[in-house]
């Protein structure tokens, strides 16, 4: 189950630096060994107050000793020389600037550095963290691993947005480099209406002043596909089919209120729309799952989730977001 995924996970430290950290599935091995295993408590570090609460809950059941720690609000010692956790489970997520928490994106990305000096395991450590609040810096890997991408242009000037957009196929978007949950996008479905944001000084290129123009592929079927990924392999998939014009493709939303509440149980069924979305369990063609799986491991991902969708236009499936932060919804397959 999805939500057992979220901790049945053991790490040893890097075999080298900006390497990945090898992850053990517990549970499928031995579902007692965990408990044995861990002298002191894992540390969950989070800031969103609703996504977590079936870790939580599950890892009270199973008398797993955990601390919480809030991102929001949290504070290191750098001349520590430990700490009291056996491991760090990240959940910090890129769009806690939407919250008011806009300070912890660049402060995790500190501490989870520390952390790793010091030698402690962390699960979605900094290098990952560091791609994952950096939506240029995903195409990158993209690029490097020669895998396909809606086409985009890099900005720090919003006044260079139209320049930028020349060669691309309209409807754009301009995309914040830290986004997350939708946040940061909007949509231009013209050269013309670019260049009137642009001289109304009204394009925001997010929290680090960096910002994608990219292409907005027609969505064949009206939906993307989210595959979660757990140590490096394919754990499962969904399809996620997003209210018209919305660019808040997070299936953790789909059980929560639009301020964010969490729904009750009841009401929280996969095949009904929440907030405008309806999310179905898939299995992708093999070739895109080995497709996932490279860009896991490429990335050192111990635990999230890689989108792609399919262009209406050419049929041609094309990624476009490497997420650490996985957000697994109630009864995923």
């Amino acid at each position: 189950r999805a939500n057992i995924a979220h901790f049945c996970i053991l790490k040893s430290p890097p075999a080298a630096p900006g390497g990945g950290l090898a992850l053990t599935r517990t549970l499928r091995q031995d579902p007692h060994r965990m408990t044995s295993l861990i002298d002191r408590p894992i540390a969950i570090y989070h800031e969103h107050p609703d996504w977590f609460r079936p870790l939580f809950a599950e890892l009270d059941r199973r008398a797993i000793p955990y601390v919480r720690l809030n991102a929001a609000s949290h504070v290191y010692d750098p001349g520590e020389t430990s700490v009291p956790y056996s491991l760090v489970f990240n959940r910090a997520s890129p769009s806690a600037y939407t919250r008011g928490h806009g300070q912890a994106t660049f402060y995790t990305l500190n501490w989870l550095r520390h952390l790793e000096r010091l030698g402690v395991p962390v699960v979605n450590g900094a290098g990952v963290y560091a791609m994952e609040i950096s939506k240029a810096a995903q195409l990158d890997v993209l690029a490097e691993l020669g895998l396909p991408y809606p086409a985009a242009r890099v900005i720090h000037d919003p006044a260079r947005a139209p320049e930028a957009a020349r060669g691309l196929r309209f409807p754009v978007v301009v995309k914040a480099n830290i986004g997350g949950s939708g946040a940061g996008i909007v949509r231009h479905d013209t050269p013309d209406s670019l260049e009137r944001a642009a001289r109304g000084g009204k394009i925001d290129l997010g929290i680090d002043g960096v910002a994608l123009v990219q292409e907005m592929a027609p969505l064949r079927d009206a939906h993307i596909t989210r595959v979660e990924v757990l140590g490096g392999e394919f754990l499962y998939a969904i399809e996620v089919y997003p209210e018209a014009d919305s660019f808040n493709l997070c299936p953790a939303d789909v059980c929560q209120t639009t301020d964010g509440r969490a729904l009750e149980r009841a009401a929280c069924a996969l095949d009904a729309p929440k907030n405008g979305m309806r999310v179905e369990g898939v299995r992708p063609p093999d070739g895109i799952i080995a497709q996932v799986e490279r860009i896991a491991r490429h990335v050192g991902l111990d635990v999230g989730g890689i989108e792609y969708l399919v262009d209406d236009r050419d049929g041609r499936h094309y990624f476009y977001d490497i997420n650490a932060l996985s957000n697994f919804v109630a009864d995923a397959p």
